[in-house]
C-alpha cells in the first residue's frame, strides 16, 4: 500500500522527480538518464500501471486522493499530498488534472526483436514535436499498427506531453530506436518489409493505387512536420506514396497524415 505523506515544502528532496517539468531541454536529458517518466492525469497513470511500468511515487492534490484510492492501495510507492499552489511551484505550471506519477522506465527492445512478429510498422524520421509523437502513437494504437521504430534523433515518446496527447497509447504500441539512420532501415528490409515513404511529392504513387493493405509486411515511413522525409530516407525507400489532396491543399499535418495512412495499410486486417 502506498504511504500518504503530506508535504508543505517545495524544496523537499522527495519531490525531485517533479521539479521543473516545463523545462523541456532539462527534462529530455534528465528523465532517460534517471530512468523515469511522468504520467499526468488519472487515466494515463492507470494505463501506465496496467502496461507494467513500476511507480516510483505519486504527487496528488488532496481532492484526488479518493479518486486514486485503488491505485494508492495497490502501488508500493509513496504518495505525496500537496497543496495545488505548492505543486505549481515545484512543477512550474498549474497541474489542473491534480495527479502526477513518476514511473520507472523499462529497457527498450531491439528493432529486430519487434519486427519478428510484426506485419505493419511505422518508421519515424526526426519527428521532434512531442504533440505529433503522441498523436501518431494514438493513431497507431487505434488503427492496428503493430510497432513503431524511431530514428535516433526522434523525440522521446515517454516525455510528459507525448504521453498526455497519446492518452497513454504510447504504452500500448511497442517501440524501438534504430541504431543508425538511414542504415538502420536495412534491418527493416531484411525482416521482409516493404518500405513505403509517405511524401506529398507529385512523383509519389497514390496510396490507394499501391494497395498497401494487400502487402504481406509494410513499413510506413514518416518525416518531421514541414521538412518531411530527408533525401537519404526517400532514397532508401522501396516506393514513394502520397495521400491525394483536393481544393489546392498540398499536405496534411503529420499526425493527420499518419492516421489516414495507417488506415490505408491496415484496412481489411482482422481486428485484435
Amino acid at each position: 500500500m502506498g504511504e500518504l505523506v503530506t508535504i508543505d515544502d517545495p524544496g523537499d528532496p522527495r519531490l525531485h522527480d517533479y521539479t521543473n517539468l516545463t523545462d523541456v531541454e532539462l527534462r529530455r536529458r534528465r528523465e532517460p538518464a534517471e530512468g523515469l517518466f511522468i504520467a499526468e492525469g488519472e487515466k494515463v497513470i492507470r494505463r501506465a500501471g496496467e502496461a507494467g511500468y513500476a511507480m516510483r511515487s505519486m504527487l496528488l492534490s488532496a481532492k484526488w486522493v479518493d479518486a486514486m484510492r485503488d491505485v494508492i492501495d495497490e502501488a508500493p510507492a509513496p504518495v505525496y499530498v500537496v497543496d495545488p499552489r505548492l505543486a505549481e511551484r515545484v512543477t512550474g505550471y498549474h497541474v489542473h488534472r491534480g495527479a502526477l506519477a513518476s514511473m520507472g522506465r523499462t529497457a527498450l527492445p531491439t528493432a529486430a526483436a519487434l519486427l519478428r512478429s510484426a506485419r505493419r510498422v511505422v518508421v519515424m524520421e526526426s519527428v521532434n514535436d512531442h504533440t505529433n509523437i503522441g498523436a501518431i502513437f494514438r493513431s497507431a494504437a487505434a488503427l492496428g499498427m503493430d510497432a513503431v521504430l524511431l530514428s535516433p534523433d526522434c523525440a522521446d515518446p515517454l516525455y510528459r506531453r507525448s504521453v498526455k496527447v497519446s492518452m497513454g497509447a504510447v504504452f500500448s504500441v511497442p517501440y524501438a530506436r534504430l541504431e543508425g539512420w538511414p542504415a538502420g532501415l536495412a534491418t527493416v528490409r531484411e525482416a521482409g518489409f516493404s518500405l513505403l515513404a509517405l511524401t506529398p511529392d507529385a512523383r509519389a504513387e497514390p496510396l490507394d493505387e499501391v494497395a498497401p493493405h494487400r502487402m504481406e509486411r509494410v513499413a510506413l515511413m514518416l518525416g518531421a512536420e514541414g521538412d518531411g522525409l530527408s533525401r537519404r530516407a526517400l532514397a532508401a525507400a522501396d516506393t514513394w506514396v502520397r495521400i491525394p489532396m483536393s481544393h489546392g491543399v498540398d499536405s496534411l499535418n503529420v499526425g493527420a497524415a499518419a492516421a489516414v495512412a495507417f488506415y490505408a495499410v491496415t484496412v481489411g486486417r482482422p481486428s485484435a
